[in-house]
């Protein structure tokens, strides 16, 4: 079994709008961590390439692409999951996303499973030197801080559907 790091919040929205702001407005709530960034040049634009087989993509400022994962599934309104690096991975060196959107009432309840840490090593770039344990920890204070911004994107969406400007 390896290590994960489980987030989750309720956002007042379905489940099929929930999955929609977060695959289609990534590059809207997706705020970069200075201990997390995806390529040393930063974090850039992010956009998923919809559908199984599709991408996880970074659009640097350069305008270079960086792949940041494949899609592994994709069920509008039910569940994401993809592979997950960063620019310092070694080939064939990944972790995994796992995200899930459930009804609670008339709130989904988004939960982010991000595993696979434990096979990159304490000494890569990636981890910063951190043990497992408080690496988990900072990679969930990140994850928290991301859901925060999603939630809110998520109120402002339904108020003006698609990011819509009121």
């Amino acid at each position: 079994m390896t290590s994960a790091v489980i987030v989750s919040v309720r956002v007042s929205a379905s489940p099929a709008r929930a999955f929609d702001v977060f695959t289609e407005e990534i590059g809207e709530w997706w705020t970069p961590n200075p201990l997390f960034r995806l390529t040393p040049n930063g974090d850039g634009q992010l956009r998923f390439e919809p559908g199984e087989d599709g991408r996880l993509v970074a659009t640097l400022e350069d305008g270079s692409e960086f792949e940041v994962g494949r899609i592994t599934v994709w069920r509008p309104g039910e569940r994401l999951a993809l592979t997950w690096r960063q620019s310092t991975f070694a080939p064939g060196q990944t972790t995994d996303v796992d995200v899930r959107f459930e009804a609670v009432g008339e709130e989904t309840r988004v939960t982010i499973e991000h595993r696979g840490w434990s096979e990159i090593p304490q000494e890569h770039a990636a981890r910063h030197g951190f043990d497992l344990q408080l690496f988990q920890r900072r990679q969930a204070d990140h994850w928290f801080a991301l859901m925060a911004t999603f939630a809110a994107l998520v109120l402002v969406a339904i108020r003006a559907p698609h990011g819509k400007q009121l």
